[in-house]
């Protein structure tokens, strides 16, 4: 399909159809443009190992607390 066949299915397609179309093609060209670099391997294995800690996660009560206390270190 050439050019000219493309533009004129797309004035037949409805306007939510057609903005489908727009995002496709903006996602595309935007990948394309702006390529990510390949995750080099292992990189994820170390980021988990990275959230490790000696103790237990803080439970809900604890991290409400250390951000009230950081809320009232910044306003206070």
């Amino acid at each position: 399909m050439d050019w000219q066949e493309l533009r004129k299915h797309a004035y037949q397609l409805s306007v939510s159809d057609r903005l489908a179309l727009v995002e496709a093609i903006v996602k595309s060209l935007s990948d394309e443009l702006r390529p990510r670099p390949p995750i080099p391997p292992g990189t994820l294995t170390r980021l988990v190992g990275s959230l490790k800690t000696d103790g237990p996660a803080p439970t809900d009560e604890e991290i409400e607390q250390m951000k009230e206390e950081r809320l009232k270190e910044k306003y206070l």
